[in-house]
């Protein structure tokens, strides 16, 4: 292995000296990588739009008629060998009540996936570790893993990490746009209430080391990082994250974050939502806050989600001109292959829960990333890494033996 400065400076020239590629060969050279290689995409919410009645994620939906970004024969026609599906919960109430709304929610989401898989065996399984999802590819099936965003469900009660875990929850994502039982959120309107993990999630991330879940740092407050960060005997993970240098918002990893994340072994999983990746206008950022932040403290019914959605359509048509592009997705990748090297990069989507660029709309056009990884002179080995290989190896480690 190369020394990182060394390496490092070999792949800024290579961006800087190599002059561009014709795109077809570009497009044929990338698909042709997609078959040799294993692709991974750590967050996709793809269970938002499974809870919807009459979608089935096992036949193909058009991206803006059905408004849905996944599916398993777009996993397919795209190169996508595995993603987690991210059993998702909104940040509610913390109260008793909240709490066991929160576990029904999750526990649902958790069949729906597992009904899925159990109808369509022959298209996708349950992958729970590494070499589950090797073998999965070479069956020529999907590999379906399983995340949690949001530590809301786990309530007060740690004996729900080893349901969640058993269930097959391989990372789960803190804290979500508000702080909950675990710690601080990064965006909490009414800031932090611990100054970082709580006393409970002091012992929420010691159970998840026992048990092998991966602790994902993307959402929390930087104090609640590096809490996590310091008291993980494991690696940690920002399973949707992206860089606060190239896009200042607190969503986004510091410099300082991201190599603390590498130094401890982990990996920074590149997020597609435009406003992570390139800085909206005050007005936009303003508009799409007051849309992320609408579920916060609430009970979700079919009448919010549809405002919700309404609103989502307007502000999106609104700003259309700002949106984002593929190459500022391969700016964050360049950014932190810069800062820690190519083993601690990777991709998570976002996609059915806000991402989507221009030139990158759903999961079967993920291609045109690795075209543009291409033209920037990255090679077959490193596409590998930033496309699944690092995330399998931090999973790899994430059990950790407390003993």
């Amino acid at each position: 292995m190369l020394p990182l400065v060394l390496s490092t400076l070999l792949i800024a020239n290579s961006f800087a000296t190599h002059p561009p590629i014709d795109d077809d060969k570009l497009a044929k050279k990338a698909r042709k990588i997609h078959q040799r290689i294993l692709t991974l995409d750590t967050h996709a919410d793809a269970p938002i739009n499974m809870q919807r009645p009459g979608f089935d994620v096992g036949v193909t939906h058009d991206t803006k008629k059905d408004q849905s970004q996944i599916d398993f024969p777009r996993m397919k026609a795209g190169g996508m060998d595995a993603m987690f599906f991210a059993v998702y919960t909104s940040q509610g109430p913390r109260t008793d009540a909240g709490h066991a709304e929160a576990k029904r929610n999750a526990l649902n989401q958790f069949d729906l996936i597992h009904q899925a898989l159990k109808k369509y065996p022959n298209l996708a399984e349950l992958a729970s570790t590494p070499a589950d999802a090797y073998r999965i590819q070479k069956a020529g099936k999907r590999a379906v893993f399983i995340g949690m965003e949001n530590g809301y469900p786990v309530g007060n009660d740690l004996s729900m990490l080893k349901t969640y875990y058993d269930l097959g929850a391989r990372y789960i994502t803190l804290t979500h746009f508000a702080n909950n039982l675990i710690g601080d959120s990064s965006t909490d309107p009414d800031g932090p209430m611990y100054g970082g993990l709580s006393d409970f999630g002091k012992k929420v991330v010691v159970e998840m080391n026992r048990l092998g879940i991966l602790i994902d740092v993307s959402h929390v407050a930087d104090s609640t990082f590096y809490d996590a960060l310091a008291l993980s005997k494991a690696p940690v993970i920002a399973s949707h994250s992206n860089c606060r240098a190239l896009c200042d918002f607190p969503r986004n990893m510091t410099d300082d974050m991201i190599r603390a994340i590498a130094a401890k072994g982990g990996v920074v999983q590149v997020n597609f939502v435009s406003d992570y990746l390139k800085k909206p206008s005050d007005a936009h950022r303003a508009a799409k806050t007051k849309i992320r932040m609408a579920r916060v403290g609430k009970v979700a019914t079919p009448e919010l989600e549809a405002r919700i959605a309404a609103q989502s359509d307007s502000v999106s048509k609104a700003y259309a001109s700002e949106r984002a592009s593929l190459s500022d997705i391969a700016d964050h990748i360049d950014h932190i292959v810069k800062l820690v090297g190519i083993d601690h990069v990777g991709i998570g989507s976002d996609f059915d829960g806000g991402g989507g660029v221009n030139g990158l709309e759903d999961v079967s056009q993920i291609e045109n990333l690795t075209a543009e990884l291409l033209r920037r002179q990255y090679s077959e080995a490193d596409i590998a890494k930033i496309w699944g290989g690092n995330l399998l190896r931090v999973l790899g480690q994430a059990k950790v033996d407390l003993n």
